[in-house]
Order: structure tokens, then C-alpha cells, then sequence
């Protein structure tokens, strides 16, 4: 299956994502949060799902997500995790600040230990690289990161995702190139990084599309387009959402970023998206700018 869990809501009690308040346990302590990220987990692994994403700034999600595997012992199951944020929010929801990002060696030394004790990834990324990332300069950190023996990817947010995505990967160290993987956002209504995914995947690169439902926005206020289409097939806007993502050649893996069992359930629903559906939704796509923009102003809840 080309689907694949992401933890972003599972491991912490607050992040950026509509439709979280019924999903989640009325009381998001940890034990409750752990509870919650195990039935997901479970059920996706019934559902056919072989890979699970993580990060550090994920709140306890490395810890949760280690555990399970520890608990359930899968022999077939992929694990992604990221560094380059730290969670601050010390499990509170209504933090100033949830987490801080800094893509440095003393950072990423730290983070892949900590990591480590936790889990084994498959797949450790940079997690946000933007064009300001000090990381395109830093040899030191690049051989660091090259030294791990684990295959490396790196994550991209804002309205410069295609130029950052050609630039990471004409990186190199020791000889090889530096990253064999690239998760970025792509959806109907930001689609500006697709050609450069599809470069990515034509180069031999694993592609990862994480926020194929915009943080909630095409699930809970779905475009007429969207919410029509999804009407016609008896399915969610959500699975309307990831088929759209699922359909481009290019994407080796896309994210879910279910907060519980029904939502999981309900973005599994196949989609046949058909000429008329495409052409409905041809027109969706917002100005990167804009799009990012408004992703700032989403609340944590």
C-alpha cells in the first residue's frame, strides 16, 4: 500500500490540523495519546499499511511509535523519523511556542541519539529544509549526517519548495549523493512543488507527499469541487483529498494524517477520480504565497 501514517497529530496534544477536536480523547494526557496512537497504528497495520512517519518535534511520537513496534513486533514495517525541530511545549496545548527549528551539527548530534533510543528509522530526514537552512553550507554537518549508515531525506514547507527540492539533491558527501528521499506538501490546492517531485522520482528518489488534505482544509471545508466529487462516490472530501495525491505518478508514498481510527477508515475510501473530476478541480490551486500564508494562520488545537 502507497499509504502511509503520519504522527504530527498523534504525539503531541496540540498541532496545526482541522478536525482534531472530535478525534482525539476529551483528556489528551500522554497515557491517553499513547492509547489513541496505538489503535490507529493497529488498525492501519490491519488495513494493509506498512510505514509509519515520525519526527522529534513530534512531541512523544518517536516513544509511542517505538513502543508499539516493541509491543506488536511487525516484521515488515517502515519507519521514517526527522530532526532540525525541537518540541517546546512541554505537552500543553495552548503553548506560545510548540516547537524551534535549527539545522545545526550540535543539533542533529543530539537528535540522532535521541532518536536512537527510541527506534530504529529506515528513512532519517531534515525536517523543513528551506532555502535559508544553513545546511546547504555546512560540510561538517552533511558529512555527519552521510556518516550514519541509515538512507537520508529531508522534508519541505513554504512557497520555495520547488527550488529547495532541486537543490538538496545536488548535494553530495563522500562521494555520493546526499539524499535518496524527499517529503514535501503537495495537494489541490498547492501543487507548485509537482514538478520537481516528479524530477525528484525520475531520478531515482523516493517522493513522500505529506499534507495532502491542507492541515484539515479539504477535509472540514472541502471547495464545491472537492465536496461534490466526493458525493458522487459515497466517500469523504478527505479521501477525494488523497486520491487526488495518490494519482500523481511521482508520489512513491502518501502521508495520512488520521487522528483516529474513523478518519483512518474513512481515508481509506478509493476514490476513482475520472477527466470530469480532474476538470472540476483544475482550477483549485492558490497562489503559493497565498497558500502558505494562509497555513501560518491555522490555529494549534
Amino acid at each position: 500500500m502507497r499509504i502511509a501514517i503520519g504522527t504530527a497529530a498523534l504525539g503531541r496534544p496540540a498541532y496545526i490540523n482541522l478536525g482534531r477536536d472530535g478525534a482525539l480523547p476529551a483528556e489528551r494526557t500522554v497515557d491517553a495519546m499513547r492509547e489513541a496512537c496505538f489503535e490507529v497504528l493497529d488498525a492501519a497495520y490491519a488495513a494493509g499499511i506498512r510505514w509509519v512517519d515520525a519526527a522529534r518535534s513530534y512531541g512523544r511520537a518517536e516513544e509511542f511509535v517505538g513502543a508499539w513496534l516493541a509491543s506488536r513486533t511487525p516484521p515488515d514495517v517502515t519507519v521514517s523519523s526527522k530532526w532540525g525541530y525541537e518540541y517546546t511545549a512541554d505537552w500543553r496545548a495552548d503553548a506560545d511556542v510548540h516547537e524551534v527549528k535549527e539545522h545545526s551539527l550540535a543539533r542533529f548530534t543530539r537528535q540522532w541519539a535521541e532518536t536512537g533510543a527510541l527506534l530504529t528509522p529506515d528513512l532519517y530526514q531534515v525536517h523543513s529544509l528551506t532555502a535559508d537552512s544553513p545546511l546547504f553550507t555546512d560540510k561538517s554537518l552533511q558529512s555527519a549526517m552521510a556518516d550514519i549508515g541509515v538512507p537520508l531525506g529531508f522534508s519541505t514547507s513554504g512557497p520555495e519548495q520547488a527550488d529547495v527540492i532541486r537543490r538538496a539533491f545536488d548535494l553530495t558527501a563522500n562521494g555520493q549523493r546526499l539524499f535518496s528521499a524527499v517529503q514535501s506538501t503537495w495537494n489541490v490546492l498547492e501543487t507548485s512543488a509537482g514538478p520537481a517531485l516528479a524530477e525528484a522520482h525520475g531520478s531515482g528518489a523516493r517522493v513522500l507527499v505529506k499534507e495532502a488534505m491542507a492541515n484539515g482544509r479539504l477535509a472540514v471545508r472541502p471547495p464545491r469541487a472537492v465536496a461534490d466529487i466526493a458525493m458522487r462516490n459515497m466517500a469523504g472530501p478527505d479521501a477525494v483529498a488523497l486520491a487526488a495525491a495518490l494519482a500523481q505518478p511521482w508520489a512513491d508514498i502518501v502521508l495520512s494524517g488520521a487522528a483516529s481510527v474513523p478518519q483512518l477508515h474513512t481515508n481509506l475510501v478509493p476514490v476513482p477520480l475520472d477527466d470530469v473530476d480532474w476538470e472540476l478541480m483544475g482550477d483549485l490551486a492558490e497562489p503559493p504565497g497565498e497558500y502558505w500564508a494562509h497555513r501560518a494562520d491555522l490555529p494549534w488545537t
